[in-house]
């Protein structure tokens, strides 16, 4: 009983802070839509022993991040001559959709492609598609895989093929990630390879003119592999 009074009142700090986002008799599910947010559970943030009077950064965090949000709520109703019940709100899972730590997909394989290289990379774009796929919380389409690929492709046309080969296990019919590893081929003077994955590309879109016209570029002065 003494452990549910505490979160009830930890509870009920929250709510006042974060400008009563739910009504004071529903302040567990409040909690709840926190941790929800977060993707975390409850220990997340109290990590502290009970009645230990030690300190708890995330919780201090986690009060600024919700002052912040009540904040731009305001001045969203302000912006908008609405009420703020009316108005657009921005919420925790806003920005965090389900993760604690709100960065872009992009963001998090280019540092672990920097820190750790591809082969890294690859497997931690395995493990969050498993893991995430079907939320909304990061982009698996291919343009995530696809872009950091590009940005490869000239100076690292290897670790740039090995990316796009990751995003055709789970976007197969994608055109332009066959277009791209066509691309880093050329990087490397395989003009074979790049026709091969050019025509791949034309087989998904017949009607690709852009592709069409690399294709028969790239035939006109085919050059050999040294």
């Amino acid at each position: 009983m003494k452990g549910m009074a505490r979160m009830l009142a930890l509870a009920a700090a929250a709510v006042s802070i974060a400008g009563a986002q739910a009504p004071p008799a529903d302040l567990m599910a409040t909690m709840q839509i926190f941790t929800k947010a977060l993707g975390v559970s409850c220990n997340y943030c109290h990590t502290a022993e009970r009645g230990s009077g030690q300190p708890e950064p995330k919780k201090e965090v986690a009060r600024a991040m919700m002052a912040m949000t009540r904040d731009i709520n305001a001045k969203i109703a302000a912006a908008t001559g609405r009420s703020e019940p009316d108005a657009t709100r921005v919420e925790c899972v806003t920005c965090h959709r389900g993760v604690a730590i709100p960065q872009q997909l992009t963001e998090i394989l280019t540092r672990t492609l920097k820190e750790k290289g591809v082969v890294a990379a690859a497997a931690q774009y395995r493990d969050l598609h498993k893991q995430y796929y079907g939320r909304a919380t990061y982009d698996f389409s291919d343009d995530t895989l696809l872009g950091i690929a590009q940005r490869l492709a000239q100076s690292r046309p290897d670790d740039a093929i090995a990316l796009l080969q990751v995003n055709l296990e789970f976007n197969p019919q994608s055109a332009r990630t066959y277009a791209a590893i066509a691309f880093a081929y050329t990087r490397k003077l395989d003009d074979a390879a790049a026709i091969t994955n050019l025509e791949r590309a034309l087989e998904i879109e017949p009607e690709n003119g852009v592709v069409r016209g690399q294709l028969e570029q790239l035939k006109s002065y085919h050059r050999k592999k040294p």
